[in-house]
Formats: C-alpha cells, sequence, structure tokens
C-alpha cells in the first residue's frame, strides 16, 4: 500500500519507519493511521527485531499533532450539543483503536524494541509518541521536548498524561503539564524522559542511532521481548504479581534454544553464538 507520511527502509533486523508530513511536519489523521498500520504489520514479522522511528527533517522529529484538525473536532463536538454520558462499565471497556493511539499502544506492547531517534523538536503528540516508545535517544542542540497543550485548552490527549506520570512522578508531571513547559534536551535527559542524548551533527546522530539499535539486533531477540513484557507489565501490578508474571516469562525462555545454547556456551568457555531467536 502507498503512503505519504511513512516510509520504511530496512536493514537486517532493523526496520526505521520515517515520517514526514512537510512543511511543518506535524502528524495528522491519516499519518497516524498509516504508522499504525505499518507498526501492526511489523508486530507480526519475528525477523524485525528493533523499529526506529525518526522525523524526515533535519530539524523536527514530529511538531505536534496538526492543530487544524484538532480545531475542527472542537467545533463539530460543540455543534453536535452534549452527547450522553457512558456508564463507567462501558467507558472501561479496552477499545480495539487504530490511528496514533493505536500506534502507541503497539509501540508498547509488540515484541520488537522501539526506538524513538528524536533529530529536532517534539511538542504535544510527538512528544507523546516518543514516551511510547522503549528508548527515546535525542539529538544534541537547542530544540525543545514538551506537553503545552493546557496553554491552548486541552490536555495531552494522547497518553501523555498518563505515561509522563509514570516516568517522572505525579509532582513533576503536573508542574510540567498545567504549567506547559517545554525543555531543552540536556534537562530532558536530567529528569529521564530522554533516554540517551547523542552527538550533534546529524550524520553523527544517524551513526550513534544506528549502533544503538544494531546492539540491541545482535541480543537474544525473544530475551529482549520478554524483558520488556516483564517491565512493562509489571509496573501496573501489586510487585507480588510483578514478580510472579517475572517468573512465568523466565521459565518461557528456558525453554527456547537461544537461551540453551548461551547458557551453555557459558559453561563451556565458548564464545556464545549468534541468536536466532529461537
Amino acid at each position: 500500500m502507498s503512503r505519504r507520511h511513512v516510509t520504511i527502509q530496512r536493514d537486517g533486523h532493523i526496520v526505521e519507519l520515517v515520517l514526514a508530513n512537510p512543511p511543518r511536519h506535524t502528524i495528522n489523521a491519516q499519518g497516524s493511521q498509516e504508522l499504525y498500520e505499518e507498526l501492526e504489520l511489523l508486530s507480526r514479522d519475528s525477523s524485525v527485531r528493533v523499529i526506529v522511528l525518526i522525523g524526515e527533517s533535519g530539524s523536527v522529529f514530529v511538531r505536534h499533532y496538526e492543530v487544524g484538525e484538532l480545531a475542527d473536532s472542537s467545533e463539530r463536538v460543540i455543534q453536535r450539543g452534549p452527547q450522553p454520558r457512558q456508564s463507567s462499565s462501558t467507558a472501561s471497556r479496552p477499545r480495539s483503536e487504530g490511528g496514533l493511539r493505536g500506534a502507541m499502544r503497539l509501540l508498547e506492547s509488540m515484541p520488537q524494541i522501539t526506538i524513538a531517534a528524536i533529530n529536532g523538536m517534539a511538542h504535544g503528540g510527538g512528544l507523546e509518541l516518543a514516551l511510547a516508545c522503549d528508548f527515546r535517544l535525542a539529538r544534541a542542540g537547542e530544540f525543545t521536548l514538551g506537553l503545552p497543550e493546557t496553554g491552548v485548552g486541552i490536555l495531552p490527549g494522547g497518553g501523555g498524561t498518563q505515561r509522563l506520570a509514570r516516568m517522572v512522578g505525579v509532582a513533576r508531571s503536573l508542574d510540567l503539564i498545567l504549567h506547559g513547559t517545554v525543555l531543552d534536551v540536556t534537562t530532558a535527559l536530567d529528569m529521564g524522559i530522554v533516554s540517551r542524548v547523542l552527538p550533534n551533527p546529524l550524520g553523527e546522530f544517524h551513526d550513534a542511532v544506528k549502533e544503538f539499535a544494531q546492539n540491541l539486533a545482535r541480543r537474544a531477540p525473544i530475551a529482549l521481548a520478554k524483558a520488556k513484557q516483564a517491565i512493562r507489565e509489571g509496573v501496573e501490578l501489586p510487585l507480588t504479581e510483578g514478580l510472579h508474571r517475572e517468573a512465568e516469562l523466565f521459565g518461557q525462555l528456558m525453554a527456547t534454544e537461544d537461551a540453551a545454547r548461551a547458557l551453555r556456551a557459558v559453561v563451556d568457555g565458548k564464545p556464545i553464538p549468534p541468536f536466532s531467536g529461537k
């Protein structure tokens, strides 16, 4: 299928998804759906081990969600008038959703390791997209990151309130979101919002992201997927349940050929063989 906003570049076990919407480099409904569909396909491809998201622009990762679409949506909601409220039981049911929210849920839940290569500005929906990835690698520079939505009368509705609070704590999230604060890269790193800051020149940044992704792609893919699952699921569970889930996933890994061969190589004092994903 032809894509307008998402293009794929593949290098072995690594897939790079390039996000484009010139000239402003925002993300919109069509781009969100394209991203969701690509991620849904990749999530079922066991030959893919690492997925990298990067902006097409040299100075913007994703500027923010397309404001014009949000303004149109707000006006339609007002024109429709008050709608019947959902019951709590209906509202709590999980929904099958595509688009940006669906893409974010896939980035968190898919077995592949996901990386946001933040090559430039990332506000609003752009930062929310990055927060859903397993790693956020930012290019050193003068650009900013933040969730400034309260400044235009809304809140970060793509998971920003929930993911940021789990990442940096309630008090700090309240401060950042209610004030609409945008951060420089160094401050974002200090707060733990950014995983690492990589070299500034764009070519060096791309090389550093590639090296980071290749290091992950060489590791045992099932072990990484299960470790990701243990962490992602465990933080939502009481400690006892989280430990039980960890033990279950550990047991599943002990039944893999990769684990058996690697453990035996260590015992025998031999190099660990390449991981096959079995």
